[in-house]
């Protein structure tokens, strides 16, 4: 059993009539990992996710849990979080996460003791007899979080878990995966916010428009988009031609400041003293850091960059008004 990948999809493809929204995906997800599942809004992550656990079909390809196509068993080790939230109105948090863990096989007594723990755990245990009505937006997606990890599943799948969440709240789901997997579980989580996987994950899967455009280690991802510095100039100097000798390669990113990228054997010293030998003007000298949006970008399309520019905007469009 230990060899057995908690998830396997190979090839999975999904139509909604004329439009593909999941084309050829093949996925793994190791035994004790945290995944990050990363892209904007539209390509195809959710999708993905139902076909993973069975509740859409692939039109080609499969998907496995446990080495088995989905089904009762194998869910049951599974706890799932949906993207769109939705708890029962007239039930309180302790009766709603007791339902679902006793859906997963937990004896009554078991369930809402374990609904108690959770409920302590995250500052809900006041509310543990109200009625939904009476939470918070951020309240009622916690006890949505806790209802799919109150039978601790091997596996949990969490699509786009942080989203709606303030600042303080995300840290404490930040915090809560990492027990979880501290305990031993698998967990994959959807996002478009890729600090979040940045913080989190050994593994990501990057999806664009319905395909795959990255699968690999943290480290994987930011060898791919390569390392660099940024220096200023001034008096129009051209950083670009004066640094090819040395075997640096630049480009401009606006009127006065060069991106000098940097090979696995370069340093950012090394671009300074090169940029100085060749007598450059520096009004200012930054390493660049990498961030997972870059590493996106770098592989994608135009306009597949935007959808990810434009999902971040509805966002902060979004928070705004609720603030």
């Amino acid at each position: 059993m230990s060899g057995i990948l908690p998830l396997e999809m190979n090839g999975a493809t999904k139509w909604f009539g004329n439009f593909k929204a999941v084309d050829g995906l093949d996925f793994t997800v190791p035994q004790g990992s945290i995944v990050g599942f990363l892209g904007p809004n539209g390509a195809g992550k959710s999708t993905s996710l139902r076909m993973a656990l069975g509740v859409l079909s692939p039109d080609a390809g499969r998907t496995q849990l446990f080495g088995q196509s989905p089904n009762l068993e194998t869910l049951k080790r599974v706890g799932f979080l949906p993207e769109e939230r939705g708890l029962y109105k007239k039930m309180s948090p302790r009766q709603i996460i007791t339902y679902f863990a006793r859906l997963k096989g937990m004896s009554a007594r078991d369930a809402k003791a374990r609904a108690d723990e959770l409920l302590d755990s995250m500052g809900l245990g006041a509310f543990a007899k109200s009625r939904v009505t009476k939470l918070s937006k951020g309240m009622a997606q916690k006890v949505q979080i806790l209802s799919a990890l109150a039978h601790r599943p091997d596996f949990l799948i969490l699509d786009e878990p942080f989203s709606g969440l303030d600042p303080v709240n995300q840290q404490a789901l930040e915090d809560l995966i990492l027990e979880e997997h501290k305990r031993g579980a698998t967990i994959v989580f959807s996002t478009h916010v890729m600090e979040h996987a940045e913080r989190l994950c050994q593994k990501i899967v990057m999806m664009a428009r319905g395909r795959k455009v990255f699968d690999g280690t943290l480290d994987d991802a930011f060898a791919a988009l390569g390392h660099a510095v940024k220096v200023g100039v001034s008096d129009g100097f051209d950083l670009g031609e004066a640094l090819k000798g040395a075997g640096f390669e630049s480009s401009l990113e606006d009127g006065s400041v060069w991106r000098v990228a940097l090979s696995p054997k370069q340093d950012p010293q090394s671009a300074l003293r090169a940029a100085i030998d060749a007598g450059a003007p520096i009004t200012s000298f930054s390493p660049q850091e990498s961030r997972l949006r870059d590493v996106f970008v770098s592989l994608v399309s135009a306009a597949e960059a935007q959808d990810l520019t434009d999902t971040l905007a509805a966002d902060a469009a979004k928070a705004k008004e609720a603030a």
